[in-house]
C-alpha cells in the first residue's frame, strides 16, 4: 500500500487496516519459520506498509496536537 492510499483513508479505516497489516505480518513470519516462503520480499513489504501506517499516524497525531495548541 503506497503512502497516498494511507492518507487517503480515515483514522478507524488506518486503525482497522494497521491491525490487519500486523497479523498479515505475523502469519508470513510464522509460514516462514515452518517452511520458507517463495518470496520472502513479502516480509519486507509487510513491514514498509506498517512503517508507512504508523509514520501517517504520528504525523495526524502531530497535526492535531499543533491545532489545539495554536
Amino acid at each position: 500500500m503506497k503512502a497516498e492510499e494511507v492518507r487517503q483513508l480515515i483514522d478507524s479505516e488506518l486503525e482497522e487496516r494497521l491491525a490487519a497489516e500486523r497479523m498479515r505480518l505475523h502469519d508470513l513470519q510464522m509460514s516462514h519459520a515452518v517452511s520458507p516462503l517463495e518470496n520472502t520480499m513479502q516480509i519486507r513489504e509487510a513491514k514498509r506498509t506498517i512503517a508507512r501506517m504508523l509514520t501517517i499516524r504520528t504525523e495526524r497525531a502531530r497535526n492535531k496536537e499543533k491545532g489545539l495548541k495554536e
